[in-house]
């Protein structure tokens, strides 16, 4: 008898251990894709406004700070003190800066290596969560694929990284309800999403307290919670003690007020969208993914007494909720809800897998398959033979459209292979799209900048100077990135504005296009300091003394 219990135990051994080796292998696996989907061609295109371009200004005056400036601590933008956004990511930009100097790359990996981080890790969530792997191998590969969750990721911004440490958050959450300690890395990873992106860490952090509540009560009571909320907040307390200190009001004002808590209630800078706002990006951005979305929604709400259903229903609820009742919107706001689907349409998939061969699926997924698979292809003759011939898009979305009518032929037949060649195919054109030059297409909605910022740098301009660029073709906007390949504030304005700034009696420098140059009224007085093909420098050089 004790020989046989010996044998049983052993081999439970042998395999916790095997399992352990299965998991580490996925963890890899999904770490290896997602780096390479999160980093091919990640410095070739210019910063975007405005995040990248604000975000990259910080992180330089940081990194080109003199010693003993403390502008680690008080970072500012252009020379001006920046209450916006608290600055982990800037530091962690600035110090990339250190590493690789000042370029794209070295401003976007910091962001997109944690945003790819969040993958494998989200991966473990599923094990943590499902009783079988498939599920959890879905979850990761369903996020991994979804063009928002790429995109953004692959952006200098605050919400990839924020995110990742929110996923981080979950996971020692769900692994401390069989080992307390793990507590601790629950308040550990709360501190650096505030030390990320202030305020959005009390709506996550909610999103955390609401599942424990209905999930493990019993956690709330824990030493070990309150012991790692204590200590992830005090660096936080001590930043912003620290700008209380040294800024008083004005950074209450301007970082808590203005910047933060005004977003709840007011559309700050003119981003009010109504409430439906953030259903239809969903709907927008999360296809095909979101052809099993509601059959999925429907599979959580029945098991809403499992775990894991209950942390679907409280990420995916309250936060749609909560930032749909804010009175700023922006697309980005929705960025952290995609993992609560990707669990949802992880648990749904599996649930397919383990349906019998040659089961029928649904024909409401194998329409929206054949669907896509025709609009897809049209855009692939429209870029490839049409008026607007892009070879990239091209192959993006020739593959893209392969990919949707071998699925929809599999599905058809009752195949289940329809969902590895549904996911593969979406990740091979996500790498076409993110290896071209049209994975950030806001660039082309505005004049490139770094053409203009040459310009600009090599006209010997004197610091004490002010430079207005005029482009008639869309109202004057403040473009950060220009600001930032300039290595100077640049101002937009209006044909008014610069008839008028160039009668005024102090000497400014104006860009503007050369067939824009005729137009400026009193053309004697203008000297060109600096000319392109398509670009001039001048300045109203009548009034110098």
């Amino acid at each position: 008898m004790q020989e046989k219990s010996f044998t049983w135990g052993s081999r439970r051994k042998q395999y916790r251990e095997l399992e352990a080796r299965i998991d580490w292998i996925w963890v890899l696996l999904l770490l290896v894709l997602s780096v390479l989907i999160f980093t091919i061609n990640l410095g070739h295109l210019p910063l975007r406004d405005w995040d990248e371009g604000t975000v990259a200004q910080v992180a330089r005056d940081i990194w080109r700070a003199p010693a003993g400036s403390m502008r680690w601590l008080y970072p500012t933008l252009a020379g001006e003190a920046y209450h916006n956004k608290p600055p982990l990511v800037h530091w962690l930009i600035a110090g990339a800066y250190a590493l690789g100097g000042e370029n794209e790359w070295m401003t976007r990996l910091p962001g997109a290596v944690l945003t790819a981080t969040s993958v494998p890790l989200l991966y473990c969530i599923g094990r943590e969560l499902f009783r079988h792997r498939p599920a959890a191998v879905y979850s990761a590969l369903i996020y991994l694929t979804m063009l928002p969750v790429v995109r953004h990721g692959r952006l200098a911004m605050l919400d990839g990284v924020a995110l990742c440490f929110f996923i981080m958050m979950m996971l020692f959450l769900l692994k401390a309800r069989r080992d307390l300690r793990y507590c601790l890395g629950v308040g550990i990873a709360f501190g650096l999403i505030c030390l990320t992106k202030g305020i959005l860490a009390i709506l996550l952090g909610a999103v955390a307290c609401v599942f424990i509540f209905w999930d493990t009560p019993r956690l709330l009571r824990s030493g070990y919670m309150w012991l790692g909320v204590i200590i992830g907040c005090a660096p936080v307390i001590a930043w912003y003690g620290a700008q209380w200190h040294h800024y008083g009001l004005v950074f209450a004002q301007q970082g808590l007020l203005n910047q933060s808590l005004n977003r709840i209630w007011s559309d700050v800078e003119g981003h009010k969208q109504p409430f439906w706002y953030y259903p239809l990006e969903i709907l927008k951005y999360t296809w095909p993914c979101f052809i099993f979305l509601p059959h999925s929604i429907r599979l959580t709400w029945e098991n809403k007494n499992l775990s894991w259903a209950k942390l679907v229903l409280v990420w995916s609820i309250f936060y749609l909720v909560s930032i749909s009742l804010m009175g700023t919107k922006l697309p980005w706001y929705i960025y952290p809800i995609y993992p609560s689907f990707a669990l949802a349409i992880g648990a749904q998939l599996s649930e397919i897998q383990d349906m019998p061969v040659g089961s029928s699926y649904p024909r409401i997924w194998v329409f929206p398959l054949a669907f896509i698979s025709i609009i897809t292809s049209i855009a692939c003759i429209y870029f490839g033979w049409g008026i607007a011939r892009e070879t990239d898009l091209q192959f993006v979305f020739g593959a893209l459209a392969l990919t949707m009518a071998l699925s929809c032929l599999l599905a058809d037949r009752g195949d289940k292979q329809f969902l590895q060649v549904l996911l593969w195919g979406c990740y091979i054109s996500l790498i076409l799209l993110m290896a071209s030059n049209n994975w950030i297409w806001e660039l082309a909605e505005r004049y490139p900048v770094k053409p203009v910022a040459e310009i600009i740098k090599t006209a010997n301009i004197p610091a004490n100077k002010k430079i207005y660029i005029y482009f008639p073709k869309y109202p004057p906007e403040h473009r950060p990135s220009l600001d930032f390949y300039s290595r100077r504030p640049i101002n937009s304005i209006n044909f008014e504005q610069l008839k008028s700034n160039w009668n005024s009696q102090v000497q400014s420098y104006f860009v503007l296009e050369k067939s824009e140059i005729e137009k400026i009224p009193g053309a004697k007085s203008k000297k060109i300091i600096k000319e392109t093909k398509d670009w001039a420098v001048i300045t109203n050089s009548r009034v110098v003394r």
